[in-house]
């Protein structure tokens, strides 16, 4: 065995010192999970069941999430985890009617390379808000979703049911995406940064009047993407009371263009059963913004958009 100079130990030493530095480096800059909902980092998408309305140690409809980790074979019951408020490490605690899992939404938000599930409460009390909704981030990790932050509400008195609607996209194009909270008031509010230490690091409001011809009232349904495939996302905003002419409630959904400042109103679409090439016809109470979905439906490249109509009469 060759001898080794304390000289020679020395630059071992530094070399193992450096490389330790760089590992570390790397470490911390991860690249930010390949897919939304691939909460182990394996590489195959996982999937999150809500369940809002399961009793919890005997309280009803205090809510449940169930996830279910893919593999090669798929998903399977074997490989799963159930987060309810009484679960370690989830803030909160799981009480009647809190209807944790009413609203989900996932993707890398602290950019570790694996995805985190964010999730809603809607009918928590806060303090002596009741029914004032909570947000919740559930960290994704080798072994799953372990843990979570609160995503506190930044206008408690001007709103209930926080957390109504989620989505996550990256509407400024900084590499790191961003959380959108919807609720039965008239803002949006939009969380960037989130790290498990300190939460968000900013948040700011869609106010009132971002839509095209009327306000945001009521963020029923969310969704975020790449509409116009120039690198930032965009949201789609689906408004819990909208009239549309004397149609009342008949319901429209608005998409808001990301930009290097956010999200902005500039180039803003609005869409309902009365706008050209929309099937139908805008009806009193149809709701047409119940659900939205941004998603390549025809592999195009291009995004798409799903609008669902809960209030709809079907006639033969």
């Amino acid at each position: 065995m060759p001898h080794r100079t304390p000289r020679t130990l020395a630059a071992l030493t530094t070399t193992a010192a450096l490389g330790a530095a760089l590992f570390t480096a790397v470490q911390a800059a991860a690249a930010p999970a390949r897919y939304a909902d691939d909460f182990n980092g394996d590489g195959y998408r996982d999937l999150a069941t809500a369940a809002p309305y399961t009793p919890v140690a005997g309280k009803t409809d205090a809510g449940a999430v169930v996830v279910t980790y893919g593999s090669a074979n798929g998903v399977s019951a074997a490989r799963r985890t159930v987060l309810t408020q009484d679960t370690a490490g989830i803030p909160g605690t799981a009480e009647q009617d809190d209807r944790f899992g009413k609203s989900l939404a996932s993707g890398d938000l602290n950019a570790d390379g694996y995805a985190d599930l964010v999730i809603g409460s809607v009918r928590e009390d806060v303090g002596s808000d009741a029914d004032g909704g909570s947000v919740t981030v559930v960290w994704g990790g080798k072994s799953g979703l372990s843990g979570g932050r609160g995503v506190s509400d930044p206008a408690v008195s001007a709103h209930d049911e926080y957390g109504m609607s989620l989505a996550v996209a990256d509407f400024d194009g900084d590499g790191r995406p961003d959380l959108a909270v919807g609720s039965t008031g008239s803002d949006v509010w939009i969380h960037e940064g989130i790290t498990k230490a300190s939460g968000a690091a900013s948040r700011h409001k869609l106010a009132t009047g971002l839509q095209t011809g009327s306000s945001i009232y009521g963020a029923q349904s969310l969704a975020g993407g790449d509409v116009n495939g120039d690198g930032y996302g965009d949201l789609a905003v689906g408004t819990l009371h909208e009239d549309v002419g004397s149609a009342k409630i008949a319901g429209s959904v608005t998409v808001l263009r990301g930009s290097a400042a956010g999200l902005t109103a500039t180039g803003a679409q609005s869409f309902a059963q009365n706008t050209a090439d929309v099937p139908g016809t805008a009806e009193s109470a149809d709701r047409f913004r119940a659900s939205v979905r941004l998603s390549d439906l025809n592999g195009d490249g291009k995004v798409d958009l799903s609008v669902g109509s809960d209030g709809e009469n079907h006639r033969s």
